[in-house]
């Protein structure tokens, strides 16, 4: 009985983490460019029994192991702007931003131009070119983005572009490996990405996040039933054991 309980219990905090990844994938549905989490489990074995006249099948004990969660870095829809500011990865790549941490990547094109001119992403902070942080003078007109990522204006009252830089996208060969932070955006542990020359910038569109409600629900509903069965089955264990603890305690007349 002890191991049934044991079984679980270790059943329910894996429920209570799993909760918590689909809460935080329902939380971020309107994040542009964000990424859900997936849950990996693994069945985990231990020796229950010692005793030799215990079957063989009776000294496993099978639990339950929140192994880890993964990104699911599927491509969400891309949703048309017509903001000239705001881009759209089409690809595996990433835009690099700089931090007071250090650079950090991110899915989310959805861009701006601070007090200083540069451009920078929705929390603040500068995105990076090839060359630095892409600055756009207060008198250029009429910005553009190429597939490549460069970034064009006409400057003043010119009529020839003037190229301000040319936006820095990155691939990842481990992209598992990338860390989430706050903000929308990863930190990579070693690898700090290879210039993607695969991936093209759609200007005037955003990446929309790839979280699918429907599925999401469904699996806090599922979630949330199985570990009402298992609570319900805790239960029962009890009273068994309280009962048995009963009738082996009866003395006999």
């Amino acid at each position: 009985m002890e191991n049934a309980l044991l079984v679980g219990l270790s059943r329910q905090v894996v429920l209570e983490r799993q909760m918590d990844v689909v809460a935080n994938n329902l939380a971020n549905l309107n994040t542009n460019g964000f990424k859900a989490e997936r849950s990996v489990f693994q069945e985990f074995l231990n020796t229950g029994a010692h005793e030799d006249n215990f079957a063989r099948p009776d000294r496993r004990v099978s639990f339950v192991q929140d192994r880890a969660t993964y990104h699911d870095l599927s491509t969400g829809a891309l949703q048309e702007t017509k903001n000239p500011l705001d881009v759209a990865i089409d690809g595996k790549g990433f835009l690099v931003v700089q931090t007071p941490q250090g650079e950090r990547f991110t899915r989310d094109g959805s861009l701006t131009i601070n007090a200083q001119g540069q451009l920078v992403n929705g929390s603040g902070f500068p995105v990076l070119g090839t060359g630095g942080p892409i600055v756009i003078q207060p008198t250029d007109k009429e910005l553009s983005i190429s597939p490549d990522g460069r970034v064009s204006v006409v400057e003043g009252t010119s009529i020839i572009d003037s190229l301000r830089g040319k936006l820095r996208v990155v691939t990842f060969d481990r992209p598992q490996s990338l860390i989430k932070q706050g903000g929308n955006l990863f930190a990579a542990t070693s690898d700090q990405g290879t210039p993607d020359t695969k991936s093209m910038v759609r200007q005037g569109y955003v990446e929309k996040s790839n979280v699918n409600s429907v599925l999401e629900m469904t699996r806090m509903i599922d979630v949330t039933r199985t570990y009402t069965q298992i609570s319900a089955m805790l239960q029962q264990e009890s009273e068994l054991r309280k009962t048995a603890i009963e009738k082996l305690a009866e003395v006999p007349a």
